[in-house]
């Protein structure tokens, strides 16, 4: 199972102090397509990711120097958004709470396999944006976002979006004029391991557009008859397409 197309230019910054782990590790994302740095300290690792130019972080908690909860809060208040994913000790849930707390964006729970692994790693980085030089603001007409603070507005008004909300609005902001599918949303905003109804995305679509363009009188959430669903900075139009079949 490898990887194709761009994903094969993913860079993954590996933090573990077992050195058997860690080079297990390593080689299994590196035949998998990724391009893989280990560190084998919290403060090295600490001092790498601060560099940049990372696609994801996998990060150990028990790490010498500094330990993984620090790494990560240390990284975020210096303003790195990178990406992490925290390994947490078994049935921890006191360190997976800390895990996002600190900043985490993802906790897998040791033991895992690397197939679960491999799942974590792709529903991140599906929903993580791979260009780290664009400006933190995202906008398609006078709709816009700030991902890092999580804020959303139309014009000079602000709107709150619940947590899925938010998530499914970057999504189709990243892939603004790209007609997208119900399972590609899916894939791209829920949890990898959701197993539920694919219409819950319908549902979230209806609740995004009576939160960013009804009230406006927008119509930018137009929906692709047995496609899927496309965001458009044309405000004029005077329907938003019908309900998929």
């Amino acid at each position: 199972m490898s990887l194709g197309g761009s994903a094969k230019t993913m860079k993954i910054l590996l933090i573990e102090d077992d050195v058997k782990i860690a080079a297990a590790l390593r080689r299994g994302l590196q035949g998998e397509g990724y391009l893989v740095d280990v560190a084998v300290d919290g403060d090295t690792g600490f001092w790498m990711g601060s560099q940049g130019g990372f696609d994801l972080i996998i990060l150990d908690i028990l790490l010498p120097c500094r330990n993984g909860f620090q790494v990560c809060g240390d990284l975020r208040r210096t303003g790195i958004w990178t990406p992490v994913l925290m390994l947490t000790a078994k049935d921890g849930e006191l360190d997976e709470a800390e895990a996002l707390d600190t900043g985490a964006d993802d906790y897998l729970t040791k033991p895992f396999s690397f197939i679960v692994l491999l799942a974590h790693i792709r529903s991140m980085l599906r929903r993580t944006n791979r260009n780290h030089h664009e400006t933190a603001t995202t906008q398609l007409g006078d709709l816009r976002i700030d991902p890092l603070q999580r804020r959303t507005w139309r014009g000079e008004h602000e709107i709150q979006l619940t947590a899925r909300q938010f998530d499914l609005l970057e999504f189709l902001l990243r892939r603004s004029g790209e007609v997208v599918s119900k399972q590609e949303i899916l894939d791209g905003v829920w949890p990898f391991d959701f197993d539920g109804d694919i219409n819950i995305v319908e549902v979230y679509i209806r609740r995004l557009r009576v939160a960013v363009d009804d009230p406006f009188r927008r119509h930018t959430i137009e929906t692709v008859r047995g496609a899927g669903y496309r965001l458009t900075s044309d405000t004029t139009s005077s329907a938003r397409g019908q309900t998929e079949q």
